[in-house]
């Protein structure tokens, strides 16, 4: 039987993660960048240890924030760009806006978390994947993977970027969860040198 996968990407989480372990701070913003769905298909053919059922990846989930294009004008075109370029992939790409303290950039991004935590639990309760992957190393994400995997069906693995100098990943405290570690040359495999500034 083939198992159903969604992958659920925590895109800032993921480009400040990919930059914290593979790249050294000054270097170019586009390092970090990804293609969601080459790095869905990446996640989707490595099988965990004793897992020998084939998998079809059914869905590549990318959640993040939006720039304001009043306070950000030029943030707001690159993020337009890049979310054009996601979608163009195949991506499903859920975003909500950045919040600005006192209308003052830059803006935080708030609720991203949530909205992919919601998800996570309302996909699994309503069986629409049999492995579900989360790629982030956001703790906040625990209660709703903590959930997914105490009820024991469907499976739920969790996914992140690996080397020296970044070894975090989503965890809970007496449950075996498959982490997918992903390292630089897993990186270079996925990554998108696009400069959507120009």
């Amino acid at each position: 039987m083939t198992q159903r996968v969604v992958v659920f990407l925590d895109e800032k989480n993921l480009y400040k993660g990919a930059r914290r372990a593979f790249f050294d701070r000054p270097d170019h913003h586009t390092r970090g960048q990804f293609n969601p769905v080459d790095l869905g298909k990446l996640i989707c053919s490595r099988l965990p240890h004793g897992v020998e059922e084939k998998r079809e990846l059914r869905e590549v989930r990318l959640y993040t924030g939006t720039p304001g294009s009043t306070y950000e004008p030029k943030s707001y075109g690159a993020h337009m760009k890049q979310r054009l370029a996601w979608e163009a992939a195949g991506a499903t790409v859920l975003s909500r806006p950045l919040r600005y303290l006192k209308g003052v950039p830059p803006g935080e991004q708030k609720g991203v978390d949530v909205a992919l935590a919601v998800d996570f639990v309302t996909m699994a309760v309503d069986g629409e994947f049999d492995v579900g992957v989360i790629f982030s190393t956001d703790t906040d994400l625990k209660p709703a993977l903590e959930f997914v995997v105490g009820k024991g069906s469907p499976r739920a693995e969790v996914a992140c970027w690996w080397s020296d100098t970044a070894q975090s990943y989503l965890s809970i405290k007496g449950l075996m969860i498959w982490s997918h570690r992903l390292v630089i040359a897993d990186y270079k495999s996925v990554c998108d040198h696009t400069d959507y500034n120009i």
